[in-house]
């Protein structure tokens, strides 16, 4: 619970959560809170680190257009909220100065999203790394969460009323891959009547392909490196995304 869900980012009408409040939402206390978030960011750095030594990787991480004194904003739902997520390790590469918000809400749809947009244009981003969608290919007893026509008009509704009120450039990242049978073995999603349509996934990813906007196809890193539920990566799948978007932005 406590990698996925950030109550701070649900509950930001109320203003700042203390600590005390935050951990005993998470049925523990303070120190032990504190010393869990610093794991995951100690996880992070030393993911960073390991991309940052490997082959070529200095000139991947110099091309990124992100320059000191500038804002990158994420907007997406648990993939990006995972506090061992892909933009997390990312952080930890792009150069001192460079601010860095994450905004992503775990669970959240495209229409969600976009109804936060007054939020993310207060942030007056110079960047904005969205991905978002995979929430919305979500099947309830069969019937689909947001329509796949709803969800293209929403992602772009978004991005032309970000660009308009704040002038940020835009990247999208495809929604990763899922594994339809550990999604019907896992237990939670079982009970819930929860499944995931792939192909939806699949055409919204080659919708996004299409843009002029830049895009990163995140589907490759999440073969072999999905979570026992079949939807969330592993730690090694969000580094392999921080990977690909260095691979992408390089090109």
């Amino acid at each position: 619970m406590l990698r996925f869900h950030q109550p701070e980012k649900v509950l930001r009408p109320l203003g700042a959560l203390e600590e005390s409040v935050l951990a005993s939402l998470f049925g523990t206390g303070p120190a032990d809170y504190r010393s869990r978030l610093e794991r995951f960011e100690r996880r992070n750095r030393e993911a960073a680190a390991e991309l940052a030594a490997a082959p070529g990787a200095p000139a991947r991480i110099e091309g990124l257009p992100f320059r000191p004194g500038q804002h990158v904003v994420a907007v997406g739902e648990s993939t990006t909220a995972d506090r061992l997520s892909w933009f997390e390790v990312l952080r930890h590469l792009l150069p001192e100065g460079v601010r860095c918000t994450n905004l992503a809400v775990t669970g959240s749809t495209t229409a969600q999203a976009l109804a936060q947009l007054p939020l993310l244009a207060f942030q007056r981003p110079d960047w904005v790394l969205c991905m978002l969608g995979a929430n919305d290919a979500q099947l309830l007893d069969g019937t689909p969460l947001v329509r796949p026509g709803e969800t293209r008009r929403n992602l772009l509704t978004l991005r032309e009323l970000t660009v308009r009120r704040t002038g940020a450039r835009w990247i999208w990242l495809t929604p990763t891959g899922v594994d339809p049978g550990r999604i019907g073995r896992y237990e939670h999603f079982r009970r819930a009547g929860l499944a995931w349509s792939a192909a939806d996934l699949d055409a919204l990813s080659d919708f996004l392909l299409g843009r002029p906007e830049t895009t990163v196809d995140t589907r490759p890193a999440s073969r072999d490196r999905l979570e026992a539920d079949g939807v969330h990566l592993t730690a090694a799948g969000q580094q392999a995304v921080t990977a690909a978007f260095l691979d992408t932005l390089h090109r």
